[in-house]
């Protein structure tokens, strides 16, 4: 299933590697795929697989695919909206949405043999519910995340899960000032301290009465500070996570916001938040060539250079979307605009890139079936 697309404008050279048929095979893959030494890339996909709740992949270097696990929707979970992470023995270890003891998502393990251990089922109450988000592990194995809802007010929550399968909240957001339903996962740096967004909460009076989200941090001793709440004009409604390089500075997406006479309500950005909290809108999407409404989060090269994705604009006839680049001056070139056909369309997922600046990636739309999707490769 290997397709061969045509060069876009900007000379990139881009190949489907693989399309979902929306069958046992997996449908609607919604995460960035990550790649092992040898090439083969691993991610989920949202629905298809035996029973229709998504699966965990294998793609090889040849565009083979292999499902590793097709989810039930029942105690081994359902509907995986992240991708998944390894270890150095090979492990996967990932979230679903549904499925689990009540019905409220997992974190779950997958071996190298394809067996499942569920390591966390979400009660749907103080302990969070309907993890979006990723996971990371630190050097002792402990698993770090969030919950988009639940908690003790309902607004969602960021956990810890010790390697003996115990967890601990380590916040619950409120609802108010402090940010709520944080849709990606968290980050963490030397110091242990964890850093996320929320796409709710905040200011208050943007988008009122749900606010228009935040840029929290978490230190290790459980103190949430917001490091930063958009108002709209700066960005609205942040729904990916976020990357930090070298001086501390933090990098990121908005789904809305920005320009405001885009769409009514601003059709996204590329921001910078200092280590001082210092705000800078790298981007603001118009929904034209551009690209707009950026889903997913952001790489950066040795350059500064940074990548990310577009799920709309690009293509006036559908506002398929884009990969785009973006210069440390700010200047932006769009890579690859999607037609919505073969070579898929509306990439919710954030791309990889490996030492050879081949960029990796997952389209939800497209392919040999509109709603199948699609894995992609694109080479400089």
């Amino acid at each position: 299933m290997a397709i061969l697309a045509a060069q876009s404008a900007q000379a990139q050279t881009y190949t489907v590697l693989y399309s979902f048929t929306g069958g046992t095979d997996g449908k609607d893959p919604a995460a960035r795929v990550i790649q092992d030494a040898e090439g083969n890339l691993y991610g989920t996909t949202f629905g298809g697989g035996t029973s229709g709740k998504g699966t965990v992949f294998k793609l090889s270097i040849t565009g083979k695919e292999t499902v590793l696990h097709s989810f039930t929707g029942g105690t081994d979970g359902g509907s995986p909206d992240a991708g998944v992470i390894r270890d150095g023995n090979g492990n996967l270890y990932g979230t679903t949405v549904e499925g689990g003891a009540s019905n409220a998502g997992t974190v779950f393990k997958l071996s190298i043999t394809g067996k499942e251990t569920v390591l966390h089922s979400f009660t749907g109450g103080a302990d969070g519910a309907y993890p979006t988000g990723g996971v990371i592990r630190d050097g002792s194995g402990n698993i770090y995340g969030t919950a988009f809802l639940g908690g003790a007010s309902g607004n969602g929550t960021v956990f810890k899960l010790s390697t003996t399968g115990v967890e601990t909240v380590l916040y619950s957001f409120t609802g108010g000032a402090d940010g709520a339903q944080p849709v990606a996962g968290v980050i963490r740096d030397a110091k242990g301290n964890l850093y996320g967004t929320t796409q709710a909460g905040g200011d208050l009076t943007c988008g009122a009465p749900y606010g228009c989200g935040t840029v929290f941090k978490l230190d290790t001793t459980r103190k949430e500070t917001v490091v930063y709440s958009f108002t709209g004009a700066d960005g609205d409604r942040p729904t990916a996570g976020l990357f930090m390089d070298g001086s501390y500075n933090l990098y990121g997406t908005t789904y809305v916001g920005g320009d405001l006479n885009c769409l009514s309500g601003g059709c996204g950005t590329v921001f910078k938040l200092s280590s001082t909290g210092k705000e800078t809108v790298l981007h603001s999407f118009a929904d034209g060539t551009d690209g707009g409404l950026p889903y997913a989060g952001l790489i950066r090269d040795g350059n500064g250079n940074l990548y990310g994705t577009t799920a709309g604009g690009g293509n006036p006839w559908c506002g398929c979307g884009t990969v785009f680049k973006l210069s440390k001056t700010g200047q932006e070139t769009v890579l690859y605009t999607f037609t919505g056909g073969a070579d898929g369309g509306s990439p919710v997922a954030g791309v990889i890139r490996d030492a050879q600046g081949n960029l990796y990636g997952t389209t939800s739309r497209g392919g040999v079936v509109y709603n199948g999707g699609t894995v992609f490769k694109l080479t400089p």
